[in-house]
Protein backbone atom coordinates (compact mmCIF):
# COMPACT_ATOMS: atom_id res chain seq x y z
CA UNK A 1 0.00 0.00 0.00
CA UNK A 2 1.21 3.50 -1.27
CA UNK A 3 2.13 5.37 2.19
CA UNK A 4 1.41 9.56 1.92
CA UNK A 5 3.67 11.54 3.10
CA UNK A 6 0.96 13.95 3.58
CA UNK A 7 -2.61 13.17 3.42
CA UNK A 8 -4.98 16.55 3.22
CA UNK A 9 -8.36 15.99 4.39
CA UNK A 10 -10.66 18.62 3.02
CA UNK A 11 -10.81 20.52 -0.31
CA UNK A 12 -11.84 23.90 0.58
CA UNK A 13 -9.68 26.80 0.62
CA UNK A 14 -7.12 25.83 3.48
CA UNK A 15 -6.90 22.71 2.17
CA UNK A 16 -6.03 23.15 -1.22
CA UNK A 17 -3.84 25.92 -0.23
CA UNK A 18 -2.15 23.71 1.84
CA UNK A 19 -1.69 20.99 -1.42
CA UNK A 20 -0.94 23.78 -3.89
CA UNK A 21 1.93 24.96 -1.92
CA UNK A 22 3.18 20.99 -1.04
CA UNK A 23 2.84 20.39 -4.67
CA UNK A 24 4.85 23.65 -6.25
CA UNK A 25 7.59 22.58 -3.77
CA UNK A 26 8.25 19.53 -6.02
CA UNK A 27 11.59 20.23 -7.45
CA UNK A 28 13.52 20.87 -3.90
CA UNK A 29 15.74 18.54 -3.41
CA UNK A 30 14.55 17.45 -0.27
CA UNK A 31 11.14 16.41 -1.90
CA UNK A 32 12.27 13.88 -4.11
CA UNK A 33 9.92 10.98 -3.70
CA UNK A 34 7.37 13.02 -1.36
CA UNK A 35 3.89 12.06 -1.98
CA UNK A 36 0.71 14.31 -1.12
CA UNK A 37 -2.96 13.09 -1.13
CA UNK A 38 -6.01 15.42 -0.48
CA UNK A 39 -9.22 14.01 0.10
CA UNK A 40 -11.40 16.41 -1.85
CA UNK A 41 -15.16 15.76 -0.17
CA UNK A 42 -16.52 19.52 -0.10
CA UNK A 43 -20.46 19.01 0.60
CA UNK A 44 -19.92 20.71 4.14
CA UNK A 45 -17.24 23.73 2.78
CA UNK A 46 -18.32 27.34 3.59
CA UNK A 47 -17.86 28.32 -0.33
CA UNK A 48 -20.70 26.70 -1.83
CA UNK A 49 -22.97 29.07 -1.10
CA UNK A 50 -20.18 32.41 -1.08
CA UNK A 51 -19.70 34.94 -3.49
CA UNK A 52 -16.88 37.32 -2.92
CA UNK A 53 -16.03 40.92 -3.64
CA UNK A 54 -13.63 41.84 -0.71
CA UNK A 55 -10.67 38.90 -1.24
CA UNK A 56 -7.67 39.64 -2.87
CA UNK A 57 -6.43 39.03 -5.93
CA UNK A 58 -10.06 37.74 -6.72
CA UNK A 59 -12.49 39.56 -9.08
CA UNK A 60 -15.19 40.52 -7.19
CA UNK A 61 -18.59 38.82 -7.35
CA UNK A 62 -16.64 35.31 -7.94
CA UNK A 63 -18.94 32.50 -6.76
CA UNK A 64 -17.15 30.30 -4.52
CA UNK A 65 -18.65 27.45 -6.18
CA UNK A 66 -16.16 28.14 -9.36
CA UNK A 67 -13.33 28.92 -7.39
CA UNK A 68 -14.02 25.02 -5.59
CA UNK A 69 -14.08 23.98 -9.25
CA UNK A 70 -11.25 25.92 -10.55
CA UNK A 71 -8.98 24.91 -7.42
CA UNK A 72 -9.51 21.33 -8.59
CA UNK A 73 -8.12 22.06 -12.22
CA UNK A 74 -5.23 23.88 -10.67
CA UNK A 75 -3.78 21.14 -8.04
CA UNK A 76 -4.09 19.00 -11.59
CA UNK A 77 -0.60 20.52 -12.32
CA UNK A 78 1.19 19.10 -9.26
CA UNK A 79 2.38 15.64 -9.83
CA UNK A 80 3.01 14.73 -6.70
CA UNK A 81 -0.25 15.87 -5.83
CA UNK A 82 -3.08 13.05 -5.62
CA UNK A 83 -6.84 13.86 -5.46
CA UNK A 84 -9.55 11.49 -3.90
CA UNK A 85 -12.81 12.46 -5.24
CA UNK A 86 -15.97 11.30 -3.68
CA UNK A 87 -14.96 9.90 -0.29
CA UNK A 88 -15.21 11.14 3.39
CA UNK A 89 -13.18 10.81 6.41
CA UNK A 90 -14.51 8.74 9.17
CA UNK A 91 -11.71 7.94 10.95
CA UNK A 92 -8.14 8.51 11.95
CA UNK A 93 -5.50 6.12 13.82
CA UNK A 94 -2.17 5.15 14.21
CA UNK A 95 -1.62 2.28 12.29
CA UNK A 96 2.17 1.77 13.41
CA UNK A 97 4.79 3.96 14.74
CA UNK A 98 5.08 7.17 12.44
CA UNK A 99 2.22 5.87 10.06
CA UNK A 100 -1.63 6.74 10.34
CA UNK A 101 -4.35 4.59 9.34
CA UNK A 102 -7.05 6.98 7.74
CA UNK A 103 -10.51 5.44 6.78
CA UNK A 104 -12.87 6.76 4.26
CA UNK A 105 -16.44 5.38 3.71
CA UNK A 106 -14.87 3.67 0.50
CA UNK A 107 -10.78 2.94 1.32
CA UNK A 108 -8.21 3.02 3.86
CA UNK A 109 -5.11 5.18 3.08
CA UNK A 110 -2.25 5.61 5.10
CA UNK A 111 0.07 8.50 5.68
CA UNK A 112 2.99 9.92 7.70
CA UNK A 113 1.05 13.09 8.35
CA UNK A 114 -2.41 13.96 8.82
CA UNK A 115 -3.73 17.75 7.90
CA UNK A 116 -7.29 18.06 9.12
CA UNK A 117 -8.58 21.32 6.95
CA UNK A 118 -12.57 20.76 7.28
CA UNK A 119 -15.06 23.19 8.68
CA UNK A 120 -15.46 23.90 12.02
CA UNK A 121 -19.45 23.09 11.97
CA UNK A 122 -20.10 21.00 15.38
CA UNK A 123 -21.67 18.17 13.10
CA UNK A 124 -17.28 17.25 13.09
CA UNK A 125 -17.16 13.31 13.34
CA UNK A 126 -13.99 11.96 12.85
CA UNK A 127 -13.22 9.50 15.15
CA UNK A 128 -9.59 9.14 16.32
CA UNK A 129 -10.06 13.11 16.67
CA UNK A 130 -12.78 13.75 18.80
CA UNK A 131 -10.47 14.31 21.76
CA UNK A 132 -9.33 17.04 20.62
CA UNK A 133 -12.42 19.21 20.03
CA UNK A 134 -13.85 22.36 21.80
CA UNK A 135 -15.57 25.13 21.37
CA UNK A 136 -14.20 27.88 18.56
CA UNK A 137 -12.66 30.37 20.45
CA UNK A 138 -13.50 33.24 18.06
CA UNK A 139 -16.46 32.46 16.92
CA UNK A 140 -20.09 34.01 18.88
CA UNK A 141 -21.77 30.64 21.01
CA UNK A 142 -24.79 31.18 18.98
CA UNK A 143 -22.89 29.35 15.93
CA UNK A 144 -22.16 26.35 17.64
CA UNK A 145 -18.81 26.06 16.34
CA UNK A 146 -15.74 24.38 17.27
CA UNK A 147 -12.02 24.13 16.48
CA UNK A 148 -9.14 21.12 17.42
CA UNK A 149 -7.37 22.01 20.20
CA UNK A 150 -3.55 23.12 18.52
CA UNK A 151 -0.40 24.89 19.14
CA UNK A 152 0.78 27.23 15.84
CA UNK A 153 -1.99 24.46 13.77
CA UNK A 154 0.05 21.06 15.11
CA UNK A 155 -2.61 19.36 17.04
CA UNK A 156 -0.56 16.16 17.89
CA UNK A 157 3.05 14.80 16.45
CA UNK A 158 1.80 14.49 12.91
CA UNK A 159 -1.72 15.71 13.03
CA UNK A 160 -2.18 19.28 11.59
CA UNK A 161 -5.14 21.27 11.58
CA UNK A 162 -5.88 24.45 9.29
CA UNK A 163 -8.31 26.97 8.45
CA UNK A 164 -11.29 27.77 10.45
CA UNK A 165 -11.06 24.46 12.27
CA UNK A 166 -7.65 25.43 13.70
CA UNK A 167 -9.68 28.25 15.28
CA UNK A 168 -9.29 31.28 12.51
CA UNK A 169 -12.18 33.26 11.21
CA UNK A 170 -14.41 32.45 8.78
CA UNK A 171 -12.29 34.81 5.79
CA UNK A 172 -11.04 33.90 2.64
CA UNK A 173 -7.78 35.11 3.06
CA UNK A 174 -7.37 33.76 6.37
CA UNK A 175 -8.15 30.18 5.60
CA UNK A 176 -5.82 30.29 2.51
CA UNK A 177 -3.04 31.81 5.07
CA UNK A 178 -3.45 28.79 7.24
CA UNK A 179 -3.22 26.33 5.12
CA UNK A 180 0.03 27.81 3.59
CA UNK A 181 1.37 27.99 6.75
CA UNK A 182 0.63 24.05 7.83
CA UNK A 183 2.42 23.66 4.19
CA UNK A 184 5.88 25.81 4.81
CA UNK A 185 5.33 24.25 8.39
CA UNK A 186 5.77 20.57 6.77
CA UNK A 187 8.10 21.92 4.32
CA UNK A 188 10.72 23.13 7.00
CA UNK A 189 10.19 19.46 8.90
CA UNK A 190 11.45 17.79 5.61
CA UNK A 191 14.26 19.97 4.98
CA UNK A 192 16.02 18.91 8.48
CA UNK A 193 14.00 21.55 10.29
CA UNK A 194 15.66 24.93 8.29
CA UNK A 195 13.22 27.08 7.39
CA UNK A 196 11.69 27.35 3.58
CA UNK A 197 8.88 27.71 1.53
CA UNK A 198 7.47 27.99 -2.01
CA UNK A 199 8.32 31.00 -3.73
CA UNK A 200 8.23 31.62 -7.69
CA UNK A 201 9.47 34.30 -9.00
CA UNK A 202 10.49 36.06 -12.94
CA UNK A 203 13.70 37.12 -12.25
CA UNK A 204 14.24 33.16 -11.80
Amino acid sequence: MLIYDVLIIGGGVSGVSCAQVLGSAAKKAFMEGKSIGIVMHQKGSMLQDAVFNNAFGIEPGTLGSDLLAQAKDNLRIYSNVTQIEGEKVNKVSRAQAGVFSIETNKAVYEARMVVVAVNSSATFAIDGLMEFVEPHKKSIPAKNRIQLKNIDHLVAEGIYVAGTLAGHRSQLAIAAGSGAAVATDILTLWNDGIETHSHDSIRK
